[in-house]
């Protein structure tokens, strides 16, 4: 059987946001306890590593890395953000965190490529969908599927990436960084209107941009219908050599944070599809980064189902 690989560390845990704020170390306590009650599908996990700052630097400069570290407080909290959209934090403990959810896709895009792995999650925080090349927000420092696509394009010379991003919230940054390359397709299925307020239809880079932004309260039956005819049906006909999962569970009812109302069980279905593809084009190679995701119980069931699926 082959084996669901899971990156981790627990320097993801030291990540504070301060009191009350929804990105916080339980998202990934209940992620991690829900993975370890699975006992039907066979699961390895791997340290994640601090990632070698290399690898970032082609997706973000140095002087920006450079600055986010500068900022890191002795104590307390540093906000990367002015007020009222405060809420991109840095502490004590950040840098390790960064460093170690960035370099689990680094780890994973190696063990894919060298030892045949096929099906990858990278269980980290913080997120990363909406770093952009030279801004931290949305509570994201390093864009991680981003800097893992570059690595793949850059080491193993694979031509053709695809990344499905189905946070509930669009991932400004992945499109800002892919916006103009063409071997990297880039689709993402989102509430709308609904922070950061980008990924209307009509942004398409060049042909690669497939943004499918969908109304609260959309419930189960019509996001699949949109997923499949406005995401997976591109992506399928891109045919991709691997697909990279923006993998986030806060379109579920339970989500604190938006209102789309799916079901923990509709995650296994889109990522069934997901793998669907996968195989047909990509021999069956995924891997999957936790995004976003804040209430625990939703967390805890919608993560079984998303591997299960793959």
């Amino acid at each position: 059987m082959n084996k669901i690989q899971i990156y981790y560390n627990t320097d993801c845990l030291r990540k504070s946001n301060g009191v009350n704020h929804p990105e916080r170390k339980e998202r990934l306590d209940s992620i991690i306890s829900s993975i370890k009650e699975i006992n039907n599908i066979e699961i390895k996990f791997n340290d994640a590593p601090l990632v070698d700052l290399e690898f970032v630097y082609p997706i973000h400069p140095k002087d920006h890395v450079d600055n986010i570290f500068s900022k890191i407080p002795k104590n307390g909290l540093n906000s990367l953000e002015n007020e009222p959209y405060a809420d991109t934090f840095l502490c004590p403990n950040s840098k390790n965190a960064i460093l170690r959810a960035c370099g689990a896709g680094i780890l994973a895009a190696d063990n894919l490529i060298i030892n045949s792995n096929k099906k990858h999650f990278c269980a980290v925080r913080p997120p990363g969908h909406h770093a952009e090349t030279k801004r931290a927000n949305g509570f994201c420092f390093f864009n991680n599927v981003a800097v893992t696509a570059k690595y793949l394009q850059n080491k193993y010379e694979l031509n053709k990436i695809a990344i499905i991003d189905f946070d509930v919230h669009h991932g400004n940054g992945t499109q800002e960084i892919f916006y103009n390359d063409e071997k990297i397709v880039y689709g993402s299925i989102h509430q709308s209107p609904l922070f950061p307020g980008t990924g209307l239809e009509d942004e398409i880079g060049v042909g690669n941009i497939f943004n499918a932004p969908i109304s609260k309260e959309t419930g189960s039956k019509n996001f699949h219908k949109i997923f499949d005819n406005k995401i997976l049906d591109k992506i399928d006909a891109f045919k991709p050599e691997i697909i990279l999962v923006s993998a986030g569970f806060d379109a579920h009812y339970r989500d604190p944070l938006a209102q789309i109302n799916l079901e923990s069980e509709d995650f296994y279905i889109l990522t069934k599809k997901i793998s669907e593809i996968a195989n047909s084009h990509s021999k069956g190679r995924i891997i999957s980064f936790l995004e976003g995701g804040y209430d625990l119980i939703a967390l805890n069931e919608s993560i079984k189902e998303h591997l299960l699926a793959l």
